[in-house]
């Protein structure tokens, strides 16, 4: 499995709607809301690196209100230590 971090901005208040959305997708397997300069974080899963084109920014940056996604995060990988330090310091609050 390959994990990827997707850095996505939007209104705030349409937060839980594209959460849930993006949560639907098959590949996803965790939401994290946060604040700051991206409004949301999404955990994508995909077992092919070639998936990742299909998620993102493919079948996220079509969600309505969507306005941006970070590609450049989002196709980078990361070890499930690196995911529990990352939300350990606080990237999660």
């Amino acid at each position: 499995m390959i994990t990827a971090i997707v850095l996505i901005k939007t209104s705030v208040d349409r937060i839980p709607e594209i959460a849930e959305s993006i949560a639907s997708l098959e590949s996803v397997s965790e939401v994290f809301s946060v604040t700051g300069t991206y409004d949301l974080i999404a955990m994508v899963r995909v077992a092919r690196h070639d998936d990742l084109a299909d998620v993102i920014p493919g079948r996220i940056s079509k969600i309505e209100g969507v306005e941006a996604t970070d590609t450049h995060v989002a196709f980078r990988t990361y070890s499930q230590h690196d995911l529990e330090a990352a939300f350990a310091i606080g990237l999660d609050s």
